[in-house]
């Protein structure tokens, strides 16, 4: 009994230090690459920072019958996290055609900065000289998609202007929402989850009565989504702000200002936390947006 014991160990031992040294040889595998994407790192001509940008577009963008057809875009901050959830989500969608092929952009980071300072600075739209990193930073980087990004990624892409939207998660939602108030007429949708109407004293809200204060409209389709947790005592931590409370405070002002352009769609998904709306609340949105009326 012992001498097979002893030949079993042997052979397992072999067969190990075999396939150790055949793993050591062999040439790793290749990385896994999301189907027709293109990965692009753009310069700000301003702040010198580079940023990588993410482009895939929909099955049928090549096929000939297609060759003068342009497509919507759907624009994403925090590009390395929310387009690859795009992209997953939008695929049995596309494969099925239940919806309308839209092309999707991620916007990463700076590459100079780590990720959460990149954010914190490029997202905030005032200064908090409280945080940790740099802050207010969204007019420059506003500049930069506006004059950079937006420009090369529609010079290489056959994308109708008159169909864009921007869709952000937290911070990337705050910003989006200081767009719709600053530039609105450069996007036409807006796709914002668990957005931080906290920041900066939650200075959103006054930026939307300066905002009335000029214009008698607000031509966009906003959608809102939060975390059914996103509330104190639900959110798990110590310091949690009521999101769900700000979202609809914000909904009710824009609701009460009767923008005749206005389209605002508001959703709490039930269960979710901060770190896990944007899927949900992503997918809801392009239902809405993509999915052909029946």
């Amino acid at each position: 009994m012992r001498y097979w014991l002893c030949v079993l160990v042997a052979v397992f031992v072999s067969h190990a230090i075999f396939d150790t040294a055949r793993a050591e040889n062999e040439p790793a595998p290749p990385p896994y690459q999301i189907e027709r994407s293109a990965l692009y790192t753009l310069k700000d001509d301003v702040s010198q920072r580079h940023y990588e940008v993410y482009v895939k577009t929909p099955p049928g963008y090549d096929k000939p019958e297609n060759a003068q057809r342009r497509y919507p875009v759907v624009y994403l901050n925090d590009g390395p996290y929310t387009f690859q959830v795009a992209s997953g989500v939008s695929r049995v969608p596309f494969s099925q055609q239940l919806f309308e092929e839209f092309i999707i952009v991620g916007i990463g980071y700076a590459s100079e900065n780590t990720p959460a300072d990149s954010r914190g600075r490029d997202y905030t739209p005032s200064v908090d000289a409280r945080k940790p990193y740099v802050t207010g930073g969204a007019r420059a980087y506003l500049d930069f998609l506006k004059g950079q990004v937006l420009p090369q990624v529609e010079r290489n892409y056959r994308i109708d202007a008159a169909r864009r939207t921007l869709s952000g998660q937290s911070y990337g939602g705050l910003f989006g929402l200081w767009v719709a108030f600053n530039e609105p007429s450069l996007f036409q949708n807006y796709i914002l989850t668990s957005t931080s109407l906290w920041y900066g004293k939650r200075m959103l809200f006054q930026a939307e009565r300066d905002y009335a204060k000029e214009h008698r409209d607000l031509k966009a389709t906003i959608f809102f989504a939060v975390g059914g947790n996103e509330r104190p005592g639900q959110c798990g931590g110590s310091n949690c702000v009521d999101m769900v409370g700000d979202q609809q405070a914000m909904a009710k002002q824009l609701q009460a200002r009767q923008y005749p352009g206005l389209k605002l769609h508001t959703r709490v998904v039930d269960g979710a936390y901060h770190e896990t709306t944007f899927p949900g609340g992503l997918l809801w949105a392009m239902q809405r947006l993509f999915m052909p009326a029946k």
